[in-house]
């Protein structure tokens, strides 16, 4: 995935990894006000992930997609808010197979510095996954989904990205 090696996280699964990523960034950010912006195509661990986030009083915007499963960048811009932590967008989908334009959702990302996650699972290990080129700061992927044993997965954190540990104690994984 061409990233540091110090960047990289070993996790039980995509599952654990994009916890980490979404509670992770909502815990480390001082803003009083939190939302996350997501697709409503994505994956099950994601959308149950955001759902707790809601029901705990944060706000989830759900980017809808076109007739070829693609986010509209213009409604992405526009739901960016001051309150904004995070952007959650999956690299390919599990049911329709469709690939986001990753490159074009970071560079509107990196404009309001705002981190953006990828549920990369069904991408890494079936084309090339690149996290330079593709611009994301966080990224969870699964050992199963490439002929690796189930119960490992991958979660590559950008250096220089906070998160707040969801589990605390032994210190391992960078604390994570």
């Amino acid at each position: 995935i061409n990233c540091n090696p110090n960047e990289l996280i070993f996790t039980s699964g995509s599952t654990e990894a994009i916890n980490i990523a979404l509670k992770g960034l909502v815990n480390a950010s001082n803003k009083v006000s939190k939302k996350i912006i997501t697709v409503s195509t994505e994956h099950k661990a994601v959308l149950d992930t955001c759902a707790y986030l809601e029901s705990i009083g944060l706000k989830i915007s759900y980017l809808s997609v076109d007739e070829n499963g693609l986010i509209d960048l213009e409604e992405l811009e526009k739901e960016i808010t001051d309150d904004t932590v995070l952007v959650s967008v999956m690299l390919a989908n599990n049911e329709n197979s469709v690939i986001q334009e990753m490159n074009a959702i970071s560079n509107i990302t990196k404009k309001h510095d705002i981190p953006l996650f990828s549920d990369a699972t069904q991408a890494v290990g079936k084309i090339e996954v690149d996290v330079q080129k593709i611009g994301v700061d966080l990224m969870a992927f699964s050992s199963h989904k490439m002929y690796g044993p189930k119960g490992v997965g991958g979660f590559y954190v950008k250096s220089g990205t906070v998160l707040e540990p969801l589990i605390h104690g032994g210190g391992h994984e960078r604390g994570l």
